[in-house]
């Protein structure tokens, strides 16, 4: 895999999900400060005109230490306190509502730049503490004004910053948030992966199948597949004079010596040196990186998984919270419709001569939303509000849907719904309800959209 292919990988999938690399940053930024503005005030000492000093700071050696050491150790202690309340709705989070969703919170650049701003203050006051001199043998105090005066203004930013912080950290355990903030990746996640919605629709799938005689190619380890470097893989396939399917999708998992793609002669009737095909079958390992868990880099499923965890969380006995559940599945049915405009499937990659060399598996809609509406459907069977929600999605979705393979699967799903909801013992006016949604669902595959079909 390429550097810049590696460095891109680790920074979706890796970086922004660490809590460490901006506050460590700062710090380095405010030992460098702590160094560089004492030699500042060092330099403009004597030159400074009375209108800047009176606005400087002007006690002696012993009024720096004390503002110093009361600013370094108010800082430390409200650093605890951030991180304290951080692992706090960490916890909540991964309990309340899914333990996939301390991803979304750990890469939140509002808490990284608090935690960074406060270690960074407090570092700084630290740094700066040990150039404050007593006069001693003859030696003349010093007093950093410069230096210190940035402390009480770096002090005072971070009092603010701890009120923002409070605020943003209640806005930001609201499920309404959570929810939203999903879906918001998930949508960047897809446009970024699938490129832009077609305006008439995406194309119907057309890929070279493999023939009956194609080499496996083993994953080179265990763990999900995270990313496919396709520059790297196109010009292995090309230099190879093959095809490679790689028939793991983002997001799967492989088992390390399973297959993981295959590959084949672009030119029926030629065969691969032995050679040829072991460094073709290193390439194609190399090409595909793996990792401990699932992530947004190119899994265009992992934000549906990701709201069909919180709705089945909020459907689980313990917690009994249908409403979030729901709000969950109308997330769900705004994803799926973004992904109904786009091309799903499998992906070919071409070479410089217009020859596919790579084709990429994908999950189509079909996939994806058997994923949305199968856990709900199987845990909120027993509740109408979550069925309603559901028939709301499909009748969504089959409005949106372009291809005849998406309408089928919607109406796959209805008729598994609609048997779901006859297996229950709802009440005349319930039922009646879920079957005039359900009706609705089967007007919006046709095409048409009836009004008042639908209450709160």
């Amino acid at each position: 895999m390429s550097v810049s292919a590696r460095w891109r990988a680790l920074n979706a999938g890796e970086l922004r999900t660490r809590l460490w690399p901006v506050p460590a940053l700062a710090v380095l930024i405010a030992i460098a400060a702590g160094v560089g503005v004492p030699q500042l005030d060092v330099a403009v000492d004597d030159s400074l005109p009375p209108a800047v000093t009176d606005y400087l700071f002007g006690g002696g050696p012993a009024a720096a230490r004390e503002v110093l050491g009361s600013i370094a150790g108010s800082l430390i202690t409200v650093t605890s306190l951030t991180f304290s309340l951080t692992v706090v709705t960490l916890q909540l989070a991964s309990s309340q509502f899914s333990p996939r969703l301390l991803r979304t919170f750990a890469r939140d650049r509002f808490v990284q730049r608090t935690l960074a701003l406060f270690l960074a203050t407090f570092v700084y006051a630290l740094t700066v503490l040990r150039t404050v001199r007593t006069g001693t043998d003859g030696e003349a105090d010093f007093v950093p004004m410069v230096s210190v005066t940035l402390a009480y203004l770096l002090a005072v930013l971070s009092v603010f910053g701890l009120v923002l912080f409070l605020a943003h950290l209640v806005r930001e355990i609201r499920v309404e948030t959570m929810v939203n903030n999903v879906y918001a990746e998930a949508v960047a996640t897809v446009r970024r992966v699938c490129g832009p919605a077609e305006p008439d629709g995406p194309a119907e799938p057309n890929s070279p199948r493999p023939p009956l005689q194609c080499a496996p190619i083993s994953g080179s380890g265990s763990g999900f597949v995270i990313s496919v470097d396709e520059d790297a893989l196109t010009a292995a396939a090309s230099a190879a004079g093959a095809i490679v399917l790689v028939d793991r999708a983002p997001g799967s998992f492989l088992v390390a010596g399973t297959p993981v793609a295959f590959v084949w002669p672009a030119d029926a009737g030629t065969d691969f040196e032995a050679e040829q095909l072991v460094l073709l079958r290193r390439a194609v390992a190399e090409a595909i990186s793996l990792g401990p868990e699932r992530t947004e880099a190119q899994d265009v499923g992992y934000g549906v998984q990701l709201l069909t965890d919180v709705a089945v969380k909020a459907l689980s006995p313990g917690i009994n919270d249908p409403t979030t559940a729901i709000q969950s599945l109308g997330r769900s049915a705004a994803l799926l419709c973004e992904l109904a405009g786009r091309d799903l499937g499998a992906r070919t990659l071409r070479d410089m001569d217009g020859q596919v060399r790579v084709v990429l598996r994908r999950p189509d809609l079909t996939e994806l939303l058997d994923a949305a509406v199968g856990q709900p459907r199987r845990y909120g069977a027993a509740d109408p509000l979550v069925l309603a929600g559901l028939f709301r999605l499909l009748r969504d979705l089959a409005w949106c849907a372009r291809l005849p393979a998406q309408s089928d699967a919607v109406a796959d799903q209805l008729g598994r719904l609609r048997d779901t909801v006859s297996g229950q013992a709802f009440d005349a006016v319930e039922r009646a309800h879920l079957e005039q949604l359900s009706e609705a669902v089967a007007a919006a595959l046709a095409g048409d959209w009836p009004p008042h079909t639908d209450r709160v």
